[in-house]
């Protein structure tokens, strides 16, 4: 069996280690191996180890967090696998830190250093590198696969998924020269991450498209949970700034208006470490109200800080602050979806053929806010489990997300796809004036204006209505670059979270509609959407046989 699986992160890379036992693995990475958003992780993995600790108390606060959204068995099982897979990564040599007092070891023998972050009620954030976690965990990961007989492809960019009777028998790419060409396959797994660079600040690398979501909805997947954005609290507030560690509040350190005055105790019980929605809402209202928010870790003591957080250490000195002596700036950005591609927990999609697992899917997990840490373990766990099933049987009725509880939305209005061969979009749109629409270079930076003045972390109906048309009116006009696959990738999944967004009319976890500011009991917790496609429409470039019997690295 021939399995494809598209994306390098910590869930692609333990997919195609797992699946390499059984199967023939061809990896296609967009960048190389190590680009995904997983080497950018800094706090940890969240994962019940301890004695004082159980997968019920995770699981409980996964709910917590969720906002009531999250699908019950899904979250089980992430809770439940967690230990036995963060285990795997010992063995595999990841670096996890170890505690300096032998007096921790807990009943399991246990000597992991643990941290905590918001919404924990336990300490249970593994690390490694103190703040480098997940560059830990790729180079690990990376090194396995090189031990196993897969076929890596690097610098391919995935374009379309192909169809045939209704199931998925293989991708389109660009290869490394940026040609078209076609890889056969007998099943594909999605392992593509995210799509942060809808907005203008993120936390996300470069890569964080969301060309596997964008595929998936034109071959006529489900995908749910598009209206749940989740926004870090905590960017590093200059130009070029990255992600601060949730794991630094965790220690200890404070939020800070510009009067100096910290605020967050009047928002939450939990101050700064309440749920991320509560906080990244709580910052960006002071920032409005006193122009700048400063995380303050000046109380820590400065060796422990500096030894905890070294990768934090040098970005903030590379922007000019010490601080352990003074407050950075901070600011919310774009940093995860938990919406996706709708899966069981086995990682199967509505589709025949086609996988999902990681950031690209929508397992319910997460429901509308997803707790610190939890990205990593979903992308072990799910991971392992997709690829145990690959080959399997396909059982009669899959239990997908929203499919108990919330039937599929088979709207009329739903926003057509951006097909490769023709361009999209009409010349009724408001955006770049009345009578001229955006030039293709323009594309990015106007969606990313419009999702994030209109579709980001508040929103309201006036909002959502004017973003829909603008988006409606952009045109991405027969892509043949990366480039414009991934501005195709973009426009397709705008149009979709705005039009999601507009139909949960209630606040809820990382949705906050201004207009709608309390969270609608009889409300669904999850709205799902489907074109119901069977075949694809777009013109297909021809076969080139995938590589599928040696070790091909770009």
């Amino acid at each position: 069996m021939h399995v494809v699986i598209v994306g390098s992160g910590i869930a692609g890379l333990t997919a195609a280690i797992r699946a390499s036992a059984s199967h023939d693995v061809t990896l296609v990475t967009k960048g190389s191996l190590a680009d995904a958003a997983t080497s950018h992780a800094q706090g940890g993995i969240a994962v019940a180890l301890g004695a004082d600790d159980s997968a019920s108390l995770h699981a409980a606060d996964t709910h917590v967090a969720a906002a009531g959204s999250a699908d019950a068995r899904a979250v089980d099982v992430l809770c439940t696998d967690g230990p036995a897979r963060v285990q795997d990564l010992r063995a595999l040599g990841v670096p996890f830190d170890r505690t300096d007092d032998p007096g921790s070891l807990d009943r399991h023998g246990d000597d992991l250093a643990r941290g905590r972050e918001a919404a924990h009620g336990r300490w249970r954030v593994v690390h490694a590198a103190g703040d480098a976690t997940g560059a830990a965990i790729e180079r690990t990961l990376i090194a396995a696969l090189h031990r196993r007989h897969v076929t890596i492809l690097e610098r391919t960019c995935l374009t379309d998924l192909v169809l045939r009777d209704g199931a998925v028998v293989g991708i389109d790419v660009l290869d490394l020269l940026g040609e078209p060409r076609r890889i056969d396959a007998d099943a594909v797994v999605l392992a593509s991450g995210g799509a942060g660079h809808l907005y203008r600040e993120t936390t996300n690398p470069l890569v964080a498209t969301g060309d596997g979501a964008a595929a998936a909805w034109r071959a006529g997947a489900v995908l749910a949970d598009l209206e749940y954005v989740q926004f870090h609290p905590t960017r590093l507030a200059v130009p070029g700034g990255g992600l601060v560690s949730e794991a630094v509040r965790g220690e200890g350190a404070v939020l800070r208006d510009a009067r100096g005055h910290r605020f967050m105790g009047a928002l939450h019980p939990d101050a700064e470490l309440a749920p991320r929605d509560v906080v990244a809402r709580g910052i960006a209202a002071a920032i409005r109200d006193h122009g700048a928010v400063f995380l303050d870790a000046s109380g820590l003591d400065a060796a422990f800080l500096v030894g905890r957080f070294p990768g934090l250490t040098r970005a903030t000195r590379a922007a000019g602050f010490d601080w352990t002596r003074e407050g950075v700036p901070v600011a919310p950005a774009a940093h995860y979806s938990m919406g996706g591609v709708a899966t069981d927990a086995e990682g199967r999609t509505s589709l025949p053929g086609l996988s999902a697992v990681g950031e690209v899917a929508c397992t319910g997990v997460h429901g509308a806010n997803r707790l610190a840490s939890n990205s990593l373990l979903e992308g072990l766990v799910f991971a392992v489990r997709a690829a145990d099933a690959l080959g399997a049987p396909r059982p009669g009725r899959l239990r997908l997300r929203g499919d108990a509880t919330l039937p599929v939305t088979w709207a009329t209005d739903l926003p057509e796809p951006v097909r490769a061969s023709r361009p999209v979009g009409g010349d009724q749109g408001r955006t770049g004036g009345p009578d001229r629409l955006p030039e293709p270079a323009d594309v990015r930076r106007v969606l990313q204006s419009v999702m994030t003045e209109r579709v980001g972390l508040l929103r309201d109906a006036a909002g959502l209505a004017s973003a829909r048309c603008d988006l409606a009116a952009l045109t991405v006009d027969g892509p043949t670059t990366v480039r414009g696959h991934e501005d195709r990738a973009l426009l397709d999944l705008a149009r979709l979270v705005a039009r999601a967004a507009e139909a949960r009319t209630e606040s809820r976890g990382a949705h906050a509609r201004t207009d709608h500011p309390d969270t609608d009991p009889g409300a669904p917790a999850s709205l799902a959407w489907s074109r119901a496609v069977t075949s694809a429409a777009a013109p297909a470039p021809a076969p080139v046989p995938a590589p599928v019997t040696e070790e091909a690295i770009a």
